[in-house]
């Protein structure tokens, strides 16, 4: 990757927040950089992350280079990826910001630019931001997918993330993979939780009222509190909460038998109504977890809304979309994943309306801002109990290792590997999660990364007998999840990882019709009636009795020492040539 001289004084600036940049012998007390200086404006603030997926520790993340937006989102954001998003948002190239935003010359500029997120440095941010605007003026909004995505998330049952979370001092939360554990074990880190937990779409079943479930307003059935008004500056703002709608589909229900969920924008409707015209606040805000097409449709069908703080989607857009409603239009943003950013709106709010704001998306970058000693000490200590079983080195990657993108990955394309390798399948499919953290060239691959890969609550694997039918029906129903023209009809993630098998795409088709030419590594085509052994994991509907996956892969990566993939098994996709969400 090459670096202008002037990107490489600013980084060299930057380095005086936290010290030394890898491989630098440079140790400067330089200001802090301009990325982090942001001017005052307005009489509220508005902080926002989200799908951090419990990365206590700075870590690297690769952008997707697959988004595709097909009919009314074709070009549009989230939807656009490289040098297509780049120009889209006025970004220059080989930048700090585009390293950030792209995944363009990732493995390269990693190196330059050091690793992302981690709470500590996340919390120095806050800190620093609410010392400039004010505590009192300022609130900290996370939108859910907190409690998961890693070892230690996953052993203290979200505990560790919900005590990372007091320390940083989160206000306000939402939530979806936190319903991956039982509910008496979400109720119970929602007590320990300092913040509210707001949720207008989740709703506790008239029968589970009956026999005694736990509800917040019997009237509504309500499972949790829809929203909060919190006062700022004389500011009235209310934030409404919208958990991940498909919960149940997606995760699996016998975790929480007792609640449904669903999009609900009609109370929505009704929840805006009511704050409006009751006067109960001066700015109406919905921190959601939708994804980030179902926000652009939803803020065009519900009006009243002044802003959708979105999640899901793991969308990071550097700027705000514009959507034109009944009464007037509603700012919709998406902030990324894995602590890698940290969203900040200053509203001007006067006269009970919203007249101006103010909006960036700030990288965290952990060589760029020093670690808050509090938080450090925090994550050390929830971590220590487990670092022998997390720091066992297993291989070294002889090439990047990346989990994001509509399609196959290469740390998806070892899980599937290893899922073949363990039980002699001829096909492996892997859920398309967009959780999951890279690996650089030459990086030493621990138990701790396959973990980030792979911590669930329900990471039984399986073996059976599949026809070919019935696999080309499950590629199906997953495409038509991803590419369905209504966005309330995704659900978010990617299309399902496949090894062992290739097959074309035409994104542009309906169900049924999109997948076709299934062929086996071996040149064998995929026959619908002939049956297959296929190994897979993290069934939904059921409950598997496989070995978890992560032992699984830690064996296969174990027994090679070094990763380099003989084959990347990802679709061939036609009808979507010159498509700005693919390259």
């Amino acid at each position: 990757m090459s670096i202008s001289r002037r990107d490489f004084l600013q980084l060299m600036s930057l380095a005086g927040a936290s010290g030394l940049l890898p491989g630098s012998v440079f140790a400067m007390q330089q200001k802090p950089s301009d990325i982090y200086e942001l001017p005052k404006f307005g009489n509220v603030t508005l902080m926002h992350f989200t799908d951090c997926h419990a990365q206590l520790l700075p870590i690297y993340f690769r952008e997707p280079n697959v988004n595709i937006g097909l009919g009314s989102a074709l070009g549009k954001p989230p939807h656009l990826v490289g040098n297509n998003l780049l120009k889209h948002f006025s970004i220059k190239p080989d930048s700090l910001e585009a390293h950030a935003f792209s995944y363009l010359n990732f493995s390269e500029a990693a190196k330059t630019y050091g690793k992302v997120g981690g709470f500590a440095h996340l919390a120095t941010l806050v800190k620093r931001i609410r010392a400039d605007r004010g505590a009192a003026n300022c609130l900290l909004l996370d939108g859910g997918d907190t409690w998961q995505g890693s070892a230690t998330s996953l052993w203290t049952r979200g505990m560790d993330m919900v005590g990372a979370c007091n320390q940083l001092g989160v206000d306000v939360m939402t939530g979806h993979w936190e319903f991956t554990y039982l509910e008496k074990e979400i109720l119970q880190n929602l007590q320990a939780f300092k913040g509210e937990f707001v949720a207008q779409n989740i709703k506790v079943k008239d029968e589970a009222i009956f026999e005694g479930a736990a509800v917040y307003d019997e009237n509504t059935n309500h499972a949790f509190k829809p929203y909060t008004i919190k006062e700022m500056n004389g500011v009235k703002v209310a934030i409404i909460g919208q958990s991940f709608p498909y919960t149940p589909i997606a995760n699996p229900s016998r975790f929480i038998p007792n609640w449904s969920f669903g999009i609900n924008d009609e109370t929505m409707q009704q929840l805006v109504d009511e704050i409006r015209g009751g006067k109960l606040a001066d700015l109406v805000v919905v921190l959601s977890h939708n994804g980030m097409d179902v926000d652009l449709k939803l803020a065009s069908q519900v009006s009243g809304i002044d802003v959708i703080f979105g999640g899901h989607t793991h969308d990071a857009m550097p700027k705000p979309s514009i959507v034109k409603n009944k009464s007037g239009q509603t700012l919709v943003t998406n902030t990324g994943s894995n602590g890698k950013f940290l969203a900040v709106m200053d509203f001007d709010v006067r006269g009970g309306k919203l007249r101006d704001y103010r909006y960036r998306m700030l990288p965290v970058f952990s060589n760029l801002l020093a670690a808050d000693a509090e938080m450090q000490s925090y994550i050390d200590k929830v971590r220590k109990p487990y670092l022998g079983k997390l720091n066992e080195e297993l291989a070294v990657a002889d090439e990047l290792l990346y989990r994001r993108g509509n399609f196959n990955g290469t740390f998806d394309q070892i899980i599937c590997d290893a899922l073949r390798s363990d039980s002699d399948a001829e096909i492996s499919l892997s859920p398309g999660f967009r959780w999951g953290t890279s690996v650089l060239p030459g990086q030493t691959i621990t138990m701790d990364h396959v973990m980030d890969q792979t911590a669930t609550t329900y990471p039984e694997t399986y073996v059976r007998e599949m026809t070919g039918a019935e696999i080309k029906l499950i590629l199906e129903d997953v495409a038509d999840n991803l590419f369905n023209k209504d966005p309330y009809y995704q659900q978010g993630g990617d299309m399902v990882r496949v090894g062992g098998m290739d097959y074309v795409l035409d994104p542009t088709l309906a169900i049924g019709k999109r997948v076709s030419n299934m062929t086996l590594d071996n040149g064998k085509k995929v026959e619908d009636n002939k049956r297959y052994k296929v190994a897979g994991w993290a069934t939904v509907n059921s409950q598997a009795e496989g070995r978890p996956v992560w032992d699984i892969v830690a064996d296969y990566l174990r027994a090679h020492k070094h990763v380099k993939l003989a084959k990347l098994n990802t679709p061939k996709l036609v009808n979507v040539k010159g498509n700005p969400g693919l390259t």
